[in-house]
């Protein structure tokens, strides 16, 4: 296949979020925030959110502070303090984190 023909194939792909295996049966939050698109996975204690779409390493800087928010406003529970982890260090494509939903959660 020619990489012309793969395009749509990859911005299809590009526009899905899919949940790290520990996340599978998570209940899934969509949201935007600062212009900028999340997925979010929410299964008991912990959360990931996953940014969608693509941005220039300048557009960046704000993005782990927008997941933390996007986290906290999807689930109504508070992001533990040092408790994001990415896959890579800087990563601003994923992130995990543990949230305190107190009683309720």
């Amino acid at each position: 296949m020619t990489p012309l023909r793969c395009l749509p194939a990859l911005a299809l792909l590009a526009a899905c979020a899919s949940p790290a295996p520990e996340f599978f049966g998570a209940v899934r939050h969509d949201l935007e925030l600062g212009g900028i698109r999340f997925s979010v996975f929410w299964k008991g204690e912990r959360a990931e959110v996953i940014r969608l779409g693509y941005l220039t390493r300048a557009q960046r800087a704000p993005v782990p502070a927008l997941m933390i928010r996007a986290a906290e406003q999807a689930t109504g529970c508070r992001v533990l303090p040092g408790s994001v982890v990415t896959g890579l260090p800087g990563d601003t494509g994923e992130a995990r984190m543990d949230l305190d939903c107190g009683a309720g959660g």
